[in-house]
């Protein structure tokens, strides 16, 4: 029989060194993902190749009971299973079932108002990264008793790198600490230096930690895989016609009813107890029945697929289990969110695909969604068993999956399965609605999707902008905040370009060098897995160069995500009630660029006295106010970044906040200016620094040396600065003082500017400061003993009748 790797491993020079049994286990196929080049197709998991469920489930039982034998039994009683969504869900299960007295829980993409998130992480190289974790028990993970936690058991279906199952081990030690860990898996294809990380791991927390498998290997992979798997994707695509565009008309199935037993749950997605797996088991007889007779008998129903559903796994597999022993001839498999190159060759994994829309309306937004090896299978009946969240119109529509079975299989049937939903622990509370996924690129901003998720609404079909003097005006005047408009997006001349252009030119190393450094002190002193969130929009393009230096150098993969913050109004709460549902708020880092005069280092901190968890010190690149304890620096120089809008932070503008606009239970809004595509610079500003990366190495390893050692109280320096300029100068209000060159240029960009004080003899830093002085005919003096490199001065009193420069004529207007 043909290795169903053998296509891959041919083409790419991808191998398999192990166990005999691992090639009986596993095939390969080709991702259609960036991160990772292959997949390991396994051919009893039951996801993407159809398998007996005797075979599925024996597996998962046979690793539980080994399990077992190595717990002991006064451990095993004590201990509690958490399985990986989505592939892992049944497996899981199976395990649970092997040790037989285990509650189950499996992470998942589904958040749920009324759950409280126990936990989440990161899956780095998947195409959909955050795993939470939502048991109904808020006890689940201190099951024990006196004797204290039990072993934790962790499932998937592949051990690979180890970074998944260290991020969760790394989350939930932190919040729940135990002696004991149990990693199982259906093999383990660990490096020697990942089975290094995870010994580290035990060492560090001094907890037991033990591996258990069916098979173990390694996988071998040339240096360019990525790049030629990705274009090795790419020529297939082109030979073939494109299976995504479905054609296929409505259909009405067989819809089958289950008589699934009330208040059973459907799976571990909220946790899964020894009682309900009897009830399940009692009850799977009848069920089985009703199906056999909803198909019209063993004959009429002839070869029968019954497919689950991405996350729903476990009782699909149980239901088709039932069949089997009823005498049909059954096979399992579910959908999955896996995007997979299919090619139809006998030593290749994923023979077809059928392509279809998401039906349950994902917190993470639409998307495709898939079924491998179901077309071609000779299938007399497709039985789809979907959770009653999934049961949507667009299931049911052309296109969708019912009608894709169809052109795979004479007959389609559906079950449904009652979606699991607890109630909300305080009854009397009034849970507020599940709020939407991050905002990506390339539908919002010209990021890369993976730099960042924006925690924003689009506001891009609304008009806010506003002439600079009419919003100073209003402003000034108390009429109106700031952030309830936008300015019009400043267009720079091609003399002022060229002047950004010498200044990244210029300060790219300098620039690395901060990035790195703060980026490392995030990592040594803040959170081994820091949840980057930038404040938009200024420290958004730090946010993605200090997640850049983390997989460049460690190769971490961050999470990052911005969020609003305005100046008297505060953060935005519903981003961070998203955040604390999806991360441990202890790992959020906050990140700006820089601090002027710690306006919004003050404002954080207020606004975090109702977040309690979240960390309200910032990282910021260039601290010259010594506002912060965590910088990259504490020069006030020129970052270009601060030269432009949204030109250079993913052509988004600044945040805006309006009660018309933004409801209690919205995120704070900003607008994507796709019209500026042409004159965007995002990504060549994060190309510029980041080709500085190796060439600053030494440099921010001695910084970060000599930091470690170093007081970096602060000062507030910054703050005493400008309260003295703003005596000296008449002007009695610190907010019309903006300190540093990127305060200041913001001030000659986006507000009426009276006049820029410039340390004597600053040079290039001040270059496009100048320049934009000049332009709109605002007064440059120069200072000796000035704290910063300049400071920006807005137009005190302004009206739009003030004609002075020298204050004088504002003061009597």
């Amino acid at each position: 029989m043909v290795w169903t790797g053998t296509w891959v491993s041919d083409r790419l020079g991808i191998e398999l060194a192990g166990d005999d049994e691992l090639r009986g286990l596993l095939g390969l196929a080709l991702r259609r993902n960036p991160k990772r080049a292959h997949l390991l197709v396994s051919g009893v998991l039951g996801k993407h190749v159809p398998q007996l469920p005797s075979v599925v489930h024996g597996h998962g039982v046979t690793l539980g009971r080994r399990v077992r034998a190595l717990l002991g039994p006064e451990e095993a009683a004590r201990a509690v299973v958490l399985g990986y969504a989505e592939t892992a869900t049944a497996l899981g299960h199976a395990v649970a079932d092997g040790l037989e007295s285990a509650p189950y829980l499996h992470s998942t993409r589904r958040p749920v108002a009324s759950v409280p998130s126990a936990g989440g992480f990161e899956e780095s190289h998947s195409h959909a990264t955050s795993h939470l974790l939502l048991p109904e028990d808020p006890a689940f993970f201190d099951r024990g008793g006196a004797a204290g936690r039990g072993p934790l058991v962790l499932v998937d279906d592949e051990f690979s790198t180890g970074n998944t199952v260290l991020n969760t081990l790394r989350d939930l030690h932190a919040r729940h600490p135990r002696t004991h860990y149990v990693i199982v898996a259906l093999v383990d294809m660990r490096a020697p230096g990942d089975a290094d990380r995870l010994a580290a791991f035990g060492e560090e927390t001094g907890a037991r930690i033990d591996v258990v498998a069916h098979a173990r290997g390694t996988v071998r992979l040339p240096d360019d895989v990525l790049a030629r798997g990705l274009r090795l994707v790419e020529e297939q695509d082109g030979r073939t016609a494109d299976p995504l565009v479905p054609c296929a008309p409505a259909v009405a199935p067989v819809r089958l009813e289950l008589g699934w037993p009330a208040g059973l749950p459907d799976g571990g997605r909220h946790g899964f107890t020894p009682d309900h797996r009897d009830r399940l088991r009692q009850a799977l007889p009848a069920m089985a029945a009703r199906i056999v007779d909803g198909l019209g008998g063993p004959e009429r129903a002839g070869r029968v697929l019954v497919l689950g559903f991405e996350e729903l796994m476990y009782a699909p597999l149980v239901l088709a289990g039932a069949l089997e022993e009823a005498g049909l001839d059954v096979r399992f498999s579910t959908t999955t969110r896996s995007p997979v190159l299919a090619v139809d060759d006998p030593g290749y994994a994923i023979r077809t695909r059928l392509a279809f829309p998401a039906h349950d309306d994902p917190a993470d937004g639409p998307g495709e969604r898939y079924a491998y090896n179901v077309a071609g299978g000779g299938f007399d009946t497709v039985l789809a068993v979907v959770d009653s969240a999934a049961d949507t119109p667009a299931l049911h529509a052309p296109g969708g999956l019912l009608a894709q079975l169809a052109t795979a299989a004479p007959r389609v049937a559906l079950a449904v399965v009652p979606a699991h939903t607890p109630a909300p622990r305080n009854p009397d509370r009034q849970e507020p609605p599940v709020l939407p996924a991050p905002l990506r690129g390339p539908d919002f901003s010209s990021y890369e999707p993976d730099d960042v998720g924006w925690l924003l609404q689009d506001l891009s079909a609304v008009r806010l902008e506003a002439p600079v003097e009419e919003r100073e005006e209003a402003v000034q005047r108390g009429g109106a905040h700031y952030a309830e408009s936008l300015p019009v997006e400043y267009q720079p001349t091609e003399e002022y370009q060229e002047l950004y252009r010498d200044a990244l030119a210029g300060s790219a190393a300098r620039i690395a060098r901060a990035v790195g450094t703060v980026t490392e002190l995030v990592l040594a002193e803040r959170s081994p897995r820091p949840v980057l969130v930038s404040l938009a929009r200024a420290g958004t393009p730090v946010g993605v160069l200090m997640r850049r230096w983390a997989r460049h150098r460690h190769g971490t993969e961050l999470p990052h995500y911005a969020v609003s913050i305005v100046r008297g109004r505060g953060i935005d709460a519903n981003a961070l009630r998203w955040l604390a549902a999806h991360h441990d708020p202890a790992d959020v880092v906050f990140v700006d660029g820089w601090t002027g005069k710690g306006a919004i280092t003050r404002e954080l901190a207020d606004a975090l006295a109702e977040f309690p968890g979240f960390d309200p010190e910032i990282a910021v690149l260039a601290d010259p106010g010594s506002c912060v304890r965590t910088y990259g620096t504490r020069e006030d120089f020129l970052i270009p970044s601060a030269c432009l809008n949204s030109t250079v932070s993913g052509l988004i503008s600044r945040t805006v906040l309006r009660d018309d606009l933004v409801g209690p239970h919205d995120y704070h809004g900003a607008k994507f200016y796709r019209e500026l595509s042409g004159s965007d610079v995002s990504r060549d500003f994060v190309a510029a620094v980041e080709a500085r990366f190796d060439e600053v190495a030494d440099a921010v390893d001695q910084q970060v040396k000599e930091a470690a050692s170093a007081d970096r109280a602060p000062t507030w320096e910054g703050w005493a600065a400008v309260e003295r300029i703003s005596e000296e100068q008449g002007i009695h209000d610190v907010n019309l003082v903006k300190p540093g060159v990127g305060e200041t240029t913001r001030v000659l960009l986006r507000r009426v500017p009276w006049k820029i004080l410039a340390r004597r003899g600053a040079g290039a830093d001040l270059a496009h400061i100048r320049l934009l002085a000049e332009q709109r005919g605002v007064p440059v003096e120069e200072r000796d003993n000035l704290p910063y490199t300049c400071v920006g001065l807005i137009h005190p009193r302004y009206t739009r009748g003030a004609t002075g420069a020298d204050g004088k004529a504002v003061g009597s207007a």
